[in-house]
């Protein structure tokens, strides 16, 4: 090997030693971050290409006359109608009006029936004397007693809480009955084996194996929440997005009734990817799931 190839292999072992600089130890995060930034962007398009497809034919189908504007106006007057909404404070109004109606009951029936069904669970006499009520109440449909919540409680708040309360209670109630009965008896069986009193045994071991289902029965219930309080606002309200949408249908404001009902769909899926953060809060012992 001559000198000359000698030196040349001597300054390339010596660059590959060298610290980076300072311009190269920043760039490097950067880089990583437009890279991790672009992964993110291309997942979401991947995920969210259905939706948009359907946004996109919305758009175009009204324009290009294959369905009449008038019942089905493009997406963009939608969403312009609902700015015009939300500038004259209408909207606002509207979304307040409805959020404070759900969260309240859905609330309560969290607060209420998730201990209830525990115990109906838990205690095996409890559960045989309510089972028949329980089936009878949860086979009557709710908007079914919407006139009978209406007429005892009027037209106001109260009635309108209520018939949310009653439409989440049965699928936190089921599901929350189900997941004690299915925790593992091998798991109960060995905590008493090593000596856990009741309080200890409820803590530790029931209530974390029963939380994935209960939190089924909390999701499903934000979605009655929702629909049961949409068809009341319908029926006798003043103000909520039930009342924005059947008004604006009465009055023919389409392009607000269908920005009425995509208000809807936001706030649902804001209340579900809101209780998903939870879930994976209260449940972080849980080993996720990969494909």
């Amino acid at each position: 090997m001559s000198s000359l190839e000698m030196l040349t292999l001597l300054e390339v072992a010596h660059r590959r030693r060298e610290p980076l600089t300072s311009v190269e130890k920043s760039a490097s995060p950067a880089a990583d971050r437009i890279r991790a930034t672009a992964r993110g962007l291309a997942a979401f398009g991947h995920r969210s290409l259905l939706l948009i497809s359907l946004l996109a034919a919305w758009e175009a189908a009204p324009r290009l006359g294959l369905i009449d504007p008038v019942f089905l106006p493009p997406f963009s007057e939608v969403i312009a109608a609902g700015w015009q909404l939300a500038q004259t404070g209408e909207l606002y109004d509207d979304v307040a009006a409805s959020l404070l109606r759900a969260l309240s009951g859905f609330l309560i029936s969290v607060a209420l029936i998730v201990p209830l069904g525990v115990a109906v669970g838990w205690y095996a006499g409890l559960g045989n004397l309510v089972n028949q009520f329980i089936e009878v109440c949860r086979n009557t449909a709710p908007l079914a007693l919407l006139p009978v919540f209406i007429l005892l409680l009027g037209i106001g708040e109260l009635s309108k809480i209520t018939m949310v309360i009653y439409s989440c209670a049965w699928p936190l109630l089921l599901n929350t009955v189900a997941a004690v009965k299915q925790v593992d008896p091998l798991l109960i069986k060995s905590a008493r084996t090593m000596g856990a009193t009741p309080q200890q045994l409820f803590r530790k071991v029931i209530v974390p194996a029963a939380l994935p289902t209960i939190f089924v029965g909390i999701r499903l219930a934000s979605a009655s929440a929702m629909l049961v309080l949409v068809a009341s606002e319908m029926v006798g309200a003043k103000a909520g997005l039930g009342y924005l949408i059947i008004n604006s249908q009465y009055s023919f404001l389409i392009p607000q009734m269908y920005f009425g009902i995509l208000s809807i769909t936001v706030i649902g899926l804001a209340f579900n990817a809101i209780l998903e953060a939870l879930e994976r809060r209260f449940m972080r012992w849980k080993a996720p799931v990969t494909a």
